[in-house]
């Protein structure tokens, strides 16, 4: 038996133990497909720069070896046609897809907690949630079951679970990583990031799956991102912390979080300033018109007669059977979502509701030109919180849709303003992960990598912060 195929073996036996305790990060598993992609690449790891590197990717994203269900009933079972072009590029370069793992239906929430196939457990803490949509990605990364993991991001489902399971989690720039294969949710706004246990693994699976698509019509005519060069220190780079990503009620932990990494800037030669993002209060209630919105229109698809599960009966007209087929399909957060999508995009409501998200979007996404603009003394890149809490525990934010969405006060912006972001651990608090990102601007994943890498050597992402 090769090492390679040996090494296999061993993240087959991390994923089976890791399950075995409840995690319930894995939709999908199958040990003789992961042996027998092992073999398939044993032998050329010279020439593959990924060789042998197990990667488990979100149920939204198509797959040939395993089911594509989006967490949800109405696609229980169903099978692709075809795989995504980040999945084939990943596979191209030597890769191992591990496995399917779990999420929020169709990657609407902030919790894991919305799947139709149970919720995926805290790997630090059973009674907490893994953050979501992209929870299932994020705890089995960070349980050490596979060396990184696929996500995918609408308004923050990479870099929030990344925080709350204390691993890195990176949202490219829309457009640098191929949308083909990933299941809509809000298009103009919808991503595939990368979650692994340090910024060099993360940059490193980037590499390979970003660069142009002729499948994707919106993904950017630009090279694929490079591995950045180790960097000792940032002299000569800003770095902004605007000053509504610290209100007065945000956790202490939270903000000992930021102070400290920006004291590790200090220490690293950046220099650190205080600015303005004036329209971030704005992100939220237009994220969460936005994105309905999108939603309702992508979704319209699953009526159980073009796509999905179909409740049969006697005698039912059209309009029943979609009633019944999307009813029992889909789960409650699901719903929730296609109506008030639907809702701000009636006849009399589209212009007090969806315009009116659609200008705060361009105003937030102002903000950032203009913070990252050398004209106007601009940083090269923002720091700021990823969450306003560590995680919370399962259950609390449930019946409190509202609160759920605040989780995603941090995240969200740089989906609206369609910048790059990378969350990682800085710390602990009561044994908790506590994570910080950095921001940069369009397609500037680079730089951003090179100075998260050095961030993260400073760091003890296991130190109480104190």
């Amino acid at each position: 038996m090769s090492a390679l195929v040996r090494r296999a073996e061993e993240a087959a036996e991390r994923i089976l133990r890791a399950e075995s305790r409840g995690l319930n990060a894995v939709l999908a598993f199958d040990r003789e497909v992961l042996l027998g992609q092992a073999r398939t690449v044993a032998g050329r790891e010279a020439e593959l720069p990924l060789a042998g590197m197990t990667v488990a990717v979100k149920d939204n994203i198509a797959t040939v070896e395993y089911p594509t269900t989006c967490a949800s009933r109405i696609l229980e079972g169903y099978r692709s046609p075809y795989q995504a072009t980040a999945v084939r590029k990943l596979k191209e370069a030597g890769a191992l897809i591990a496995c399917k793992t779990n999420l929020d239906e169709f990657a609407m929430g902030s919790s894991t907690e919305h799947s139709a196939f149970g919720r995926t457990l805290h790997p630090l803490d059973p009674e907490r949630v893994p953050g979501g949509s992209s929870g299932g990605s994020a705890a089995l990364v960070a349980a050490g079951a596979v060396d990184a993991a696929l996500g995918s991001e609408t308004g923050g489902s990479v870099r929030q679970p990344a925080a709350f399971c204390g691993v890195v989690g990176i949202k490219p720039t829309y457009g640098r990583v191929s949308r083909y294969g990933l299941v809509a949710f809000g298009s103009s706004l919808d991503q595939i990031g990368v979650l692994a246990r340090d910024v060099n693994t993360a940059a490193r699976v980037l590499s390979v799956i970003s660069g142009p698509d002729e499948r994707d019509f919106t993904s950017a005519p630009i090279d694929p991102v490079r591995v950045p060069p180790a960097c000792e220190h940032l002299s000569g780079i800003k770095v902004g912390i605007p000053e509504e990503y610290l209100p007065p009620d945000l956790d202490p932990a939270i903000r000992r979080g930021v102070e400290r990494a920006r004291r590790l800037l200090e220490e690293a030669r950046a220099v650190v300033k205080e600015i303005s993002l004036p329209h971030t209060p704005l992100a939220v209630p237009a994220y969460y018109i936005i994105a309905p919105a999108e939603a309702s229109s992508n979704l319209a698809r699953y009526d159980g007669v073009r796509y999905g599960r179909r409740i049969e009966g006697d005698k039912l007209d059209v309009g029943e059977l979609f009633r019944r087929t999307r009813g029992r399909g889909f789960g409650a957060e699901v719903r929730r979502r296609i109506i008030v999508g639907t809702y701000v995009l009636s006849a009399g409501y589209y212009e007090a509701y969806y315009r009116r998200a659609v200008a705060a979007r361009s105003a937030i996404a102002r903000d950032f030109a203009n913070a990252f603009d050398p004209s106007r003394g601009g940083v090269d890149l923002i720091l700021a919180p990823t969450t306003p809490t560590t995680a919370f525990k399962a259950g609390e934010k449930l019946d409190d849709p509202v609160s759920m969405y605040l989780a995603d006060v941090f995240v969200c912006p740089a989906n609206l303003a369609n910048v790059p972001a990378i969350s990682l651990p800085i710390g602990r608090d009561q044994g908790l992960p506590v994570g910080i990102q950095l921001i940069g601007p369009q397609f500037s994943e680079e730089r951003l990598l090179q100075a998260a890498s050095v961030l993260e050597r400073l760091a003890d992402p296991e130190e109480e912060l104190r």
